[in-house]
């Protein structure tokens, strides 16, 4: 198990060139990478330079479940606030717009995932996610097919277009 074969070490050295980046060589193939993992990867993320398992670890799509409904939940508690005695109606859409994008945007969590121990991060490392690609996470999550159908690495269509990643804190 300690040693490796010389198509193996091929391998990682081809995929090293697209380090950090997911559109590097190691991209699974089939549909622009959306479905199963390329054959030089073992585990989700890490062709993203991420851990296998633990802190920094690409999240589990049961977190990320978790997380979103705890964030609808906790709208619809503020809406219903201002709401009340009615039902917050639409009014629990703007609270959810306001507790995803500022959250995300400067400290990279909503409260649901703060709660479920997962934060976005940006793939290529840098500094805070920013609002832009917070509003993107958070439009395109509220048509759910981007935020749930995700490729090897376990990022969504959404992860993909705004150049982000869900990992464990």
């Amino acid at each position: 198990m300690g040693e490796t074969t010389d198509s193996r070490s091929e391998m990682s050295d081809q995929s090293s060139s697209g380090e950090g980046s997911p559109q590097g060589s190691g991209e699974p193939q089939g549909l622009g990478g959306l479905f199963g993992r390329g054959t030089d990867q073992r585990w989700r993320g890490e062709r993203l330079g991420l851990p296998e398992s633990g802190q920094g670890s690409v999240a589990t799509g049961g977190r990320r479940l978790l997380g979103f409904l705890v964030d609808i939940v906790l709208a619809a508690l503020v809406a219903a606030l201002f709401t009340a005695p009615e039902l917050p109606g639409n009014w629990s859409l703007l609270s959810w717009f306001l507790i995803t994008v500022v959250p995300v945007a400067f400290f990279g969590f909503t409260p649901g995932m703060l709660l479920t121990g997962i934060w976005v991060a940006r793939a290529d490392g840098a500094g805070a996610v920013g609002v832009w690609r917070a509003v993107v996470r958070c439009a395109l999550t509220g048509l759910l097919v981007p935020a749930v159908i995700r490729n090897g690495d376990g990022r969504s269509w959404l992860d993909r277009l705004t150049g982000t990643v869900v990992v464990r804190r």
